[in-house]
């Protein structure tokens, strides 16, 4: 027998072997009826997979990602068995489950898989759903599964096995269809019930632009025929508010293949919604002592190399800048925390001279692949709203719960009232991949969960996510219509100061490590746009959008008086502007209703004669007519009581 502990802390004994299904069956045929994965011993599971020595479980329906995760793992298998099907001799490279659906990259030879085409695969992926085959697990060894991947003439296959390790190897079969596959996977096609694959792209094999373009195919699978028609019309609200789309409409950002790929350009309202954000930060960073300070947008190597960032990043930044001197090399700057160690080096620092808060909007440089560029999402030219915070040991905890505080503002004033955090660890089986002692680490993660305690903030922990130098607490976002994204991140760091030698003198007289603190509360103000853009639809707070009125003269006559309007707002610090095209206001109404100004002042004979605007509101329509004085008052006091309020 063994002992199994459930999630309340029963502890209940079962015949060694039992699955997780014969468990969930246990409780009760509806539980076994909906669950669809199982969690032993922080391990996720077949529910098929036995279990053979004592353990804590956890089973998992729709709602967890564990689930969602093994249904669209095997919804990928599904449709690689469909495609297998349809295009002989298709070879396969990587199926993943992703954050909403799955994809598979695919080289199909001569034949080209279109998206005219996934109507016929998703009528094959469904015939062969309905079949109701098993989904078998099976360990094997390495020369097994390479001798069948090469039998199939499978080389992207043979080449993800050649890195595996003996004893580590398993694959997953259902049908006529064999992969290469960890798991975890449902016990059977039949509970892939409602199919849509969405797009067809291109993808380079193993992110290498120097290797083969594979096909991408993209789909999505649920439980429920109602749960896909929520998600399609969810997908066409998403294109709706696509930041590419509005940021082309409203005029805030634009790309030149001149300029180069995945560098943008601010156009002037852009900027200044941009610099809003920028001031609006730096007015709370003033509030907590930090201080500003700016470095260049190059580095020595060799100061990348110090950092550690040359190691971990190098492949994926420019290449380095070669100067007449020999040997001399310069890298277009990848991260803001080195340049920022050697300021806080620049002088001999004391215990009292603690905490330095050091922020700068740096524009850091990566070489994202060209496939992975996606508007202001994922690009090679980003700021970040970067400061570091040395500190004396002591101080971390409440360093930390003033970052979260910064943090939380932000998210109020943006109305960004849904989110989740995420405290990010060290993956203590694979110590290799990081830098610094154990005893460091063990500290910074002590910080990181004690702070959340404290704030009340229930975080998930996530194993292997930490970065290199340390672990972090990321905030995840939803957006209007229900979307994850990664804005905030804060990060505790005793590795850095180790390798800039940093020093604070303490009160013993003698020589201290400082510890750094990392923390970046919009994350880059590219992705951070692109996030409001799509979470707003491009409506902006009425204190942050680019144009919060447009002046409308109904006819040529009275162009004089809008002008004269729009002087007195902008005397007022209203951000204004006249539409005096020679067109009909209703239309003047239409287009600038689709600019999503918040405001829009009618003038005509009446106004003109009486001092005042007829005033529209964005989306709610007639408000009445006001003295221009009454409406300049009434903008600045809704903008002044937000601002005022951080």
């Amino acid at each position: 027998m063994i002992k199994v502990t459930f999630p309340d802390g029963s502890v209940r004994e079962f015949a060694k072997g039992i699955t997780g299904l014969q468990l969930a069956e246990s409780i009760s045929s509806r539980l076994a009826q909906e669950v669809l994965a199982i969690t032993v011993n922080e391990e996720i599971r077949d529910l098929s997979r036995p279990i053979e020595t004592d353990a804590s479980i956890k089973l998992h329906k729709w709602d967890d990602e564990e689930a969602k995760h093994a249904y669209w793992h095997s919804s990928a298998h599904l449709m690689a068995e469909a495609l297998q099907e349809l295009y002989p001799g298709i070879k396969f490279g990587i199926g993943p489950a992703i954050e909403n659906g799955f994809y598979y990259d695919v080289d199909s030879g001569s034949a080209v898989i279109k998206e005219s085409d996934l109507p016929t695969i998703e009528a094959k992926m469904v015939e062969l759903a309905v079949r109701k085959a098993a989904i078998v697990r099976n360990d094997v060894s390495k020369a097994d599964a390479l001798k069948l991947f090469e039998e199939k003439g499978d080389e992207y296959k043979v080449e993800l096995i050649s890195a595996l390790e003996d004893g580590t190897i398993t694959l997953y079969a259902q049908g006529n269809f064999t992969d290469l596959c960890r798991g975890p996977h449902l016990t059977d096609t039949g509970e892939i019930k409602a199919i849509k694959l969405l797009s067809v792209a291109g993808a380079y094999w193993r992110g290498d632009e120097k290797r083969k373009m594979l096909t991408r195919i993209y789909g999505i699978t649920f439980p429920k025929k109602k749960m896909l028609d929520e998600y399609l019309i969810l997908l066409e609200e998403a294109k709706k508010r696509d930041h590419r789309k509005i940021g082309r409409e409203l005029e805030l950002f634009m790309f030149s293949e001149m300029v180069g790929k995945g560098l943008p350009m601010w156009l002037p309202r852009g900027t200044a919604l941009r610099l809003r954000l920028e001031d609006f930060l730096k007015k709370i960073q003033r509030r907590f002592d930090y201080q500003q300070v700016m470095t260049p947008h190059i580095g020595n190597k060799q100061l990348y190399v110090t950092s550690g960032h040359y190691a971990k990043y190098g492949k994926d930044s420019f290449q380095p800048i070669h100067t007449p001197e020999e040997g001399e090399e310069y890298l277009l700057k990848p991260m803001n925390c080195p340049h920022h160690c050697e300021i806080y080096k620049f002088k001999p620092r004391s215990y009292k001279d603690l905490p330095v808060r050091l922020a700068e909007f740096g524009t850091v440089y990566r070489y994202e692949q060209s496939g992975e560029l996606h508007g202001l999402t994922r690009v090679r030219s980003f700021t970040q709203d970067d400061a570091h915070i040395f500190c004396r040991p002591d101080q971390v905890k409440d360093e930390f719960l003033k970052v979260m505080d910064i943090i939380f503002i932000i998210f109020n004033a943006l109305e960004f009232e849904n989110f989740e955090a995420q405290i990010s660890l060290r993956d203590p089986n694979n110590k290799e991949k990081y830098i610094g002692s154990d005893e460091n680490w063990e500290k910074a993660e002590s910080a990181i969960i004690e702070a959340c305690a404290a704030k009340g903030l229930k975080a998930k922990v996530v194993l292997g996510e930490a970065a290199f130098y340390g672990p972090k607490l990321d905030f995840m976002v939803k957006d209007a219509i229900g979307r994850r994204w990664q804005l905030g991140t804060i990060q505790v760091d005793y590795s850095l100061p180790e390798r800039f030698e940093l020093e604070y003198t303490g009160d013993d007289n003698a020589k201290h490590r400082p510890v750094m603190i990392h923390r970046a509360p919009f994350g880059s103000m590219e992705r951070f746009v692109a996030v409001l853009i799509e979470h707003t639809a491009g409506k902006f707070p009425l204190w942050l959008t680019p144009d919060q009125v447009v002046v409308l003269p109904i006819s040529e006559k009275f162009n004089d008086y809008a002008f004269e309007v729009a002087k007195l707002l902008n005397a007022q610090d209203i951000r204004v502007q006249v539409d005096d095209r020679n067109e009909k206001i209703g239309r003047k109404i239409r287009d600038n209703e689709l600019k999503r100004i918040p405001f829009m002042l009618i003038v005509g004979e009446k106004e003109a004669e009486n001092g005042e605007v007829a005033v529209r509101k964005q989306g709610e329509g007639d408000k009445g007519s006001m003295k221009v004085v009454d409406f300049a008052k009434m903008i600045n006091d809704v903008v002044n009581a937000l601002v005022n309020k951080y």
